[in-house]
């Protein structure tokens, strides 16, 4: 939905005087914990820093879950579109999710770890060139023989480290590592950056597991199912259809609470 600077502003007022005629704390001069918007009990924060065209949908977004947050507290249970059960209503909200919200397809962080899985085949090669019967994740014997007495061993689990020799500290990373240990043979040196890699990939499927698991939290999909009302309601019901007629039954019957009186102040006809 396009709105003039001036619009936005004036519904931006009326959104938040309607948050606080229900007893919501609303601050919109802090970081909201590094996010867009936060919002936790009966508080909602807007980032500082939020785009303009962003501070709408995402109140949208935070009274989405002040409204599940009021549900589950009055009847401790979930509402029915959160149903992973029904996985075309499931399937639909992730397709919802990264139509609001590009970056959740996670596309930057599969390439990532895409071409670090390719670098490390990359120094695989290089070290079975001289050792056809290494494995990645045994120990490299020759490797240890070589580096027992060299500052060296310690990038097998660090990129970067600092050594004290007596009272001096010297320092050692992976990106410098031919600079540094000139003399090591170059099926070592890829051996070390292979370790390297592999602590990259780990850390960033560690990363992948936890924002899915964020973007996948039914919480977080019925907000963001809100926001795309706003910002296209026909492309929103096109993309989910049997969902918004289960979410269209359910607000009918005033079931989201204080919802409809939402969408009259932002112009969304259910």
């Amino acid at each position: 939905m396009d709105c003039t600077r001036n619009e936005i502003k004036h519904l931006k007022k009326q959104i938040i005087d309607f948050f606080v005629s229900l007893g919501i704390e609303v601050h919109t001069s802090t970081k909201a914990l590094g996010h867009q918007g936060f919002f936790r009990l009966n508080r909602i924060d807007i980032s500082r820093d939020i785009n303009e065209n962003r501070i709408i949908p995402t109140l949208l977004h935070e009274f989405a879950h002040f409204i599940t947050f009021n549900i589950k507290a009055k009847c401790n249970d979930f509402i029915p579109i959160f149903k992973c059960d029904d996985n075309y209503i499931y399937e639909e909200l992730i397709k919802i999710t990264n139509f609001v919200d590009e970056n959740s397809t996670l596309e930057k962080l599969y390439i990532q770890k895409d071409n670090i899985k390719n670098t490390i085949k990359y120094h695989e090669k290089i070290i079975k060139n001289k050792y056809p019967n290494f494995k990645r994740n045994e120990k490299f014997k020759p490797f240890l023989k070589h580096t027992k007495n060299s500052d060296a061993k310690y990038l097998l689990k660090h990129d970067a480290i600092k050594v004290l020799h007596w009272f001096t500290y010297k320092t050692y990373s992976i990106i410098n590592i031919e600079k540094e240990f000139p003399d090591m043979p170059e099926e070592f040196i890829s051996y070390l950056k292979l370790k390297s890699c592999q602590r990259k990939q780990s850390s960033i499927s560690r990363k992948i597991n936890k924002l899915n698991k964020y973007y996948n939290t039914p919480t977080e999909l019925f907000a963001r199912f809100i926001e795309a009302l706003y910002l296209n309601k026909e492309e929103a019901t096109n993309i989910a259809p049997k969902t918004f007629k289960l979410f269209k039954e359910l607000y009918i019957k005033n079931y989201y609470t204080y919802l409809n009186e939402l969408f009259k102040i932002v112009n969304i006809n259910i």
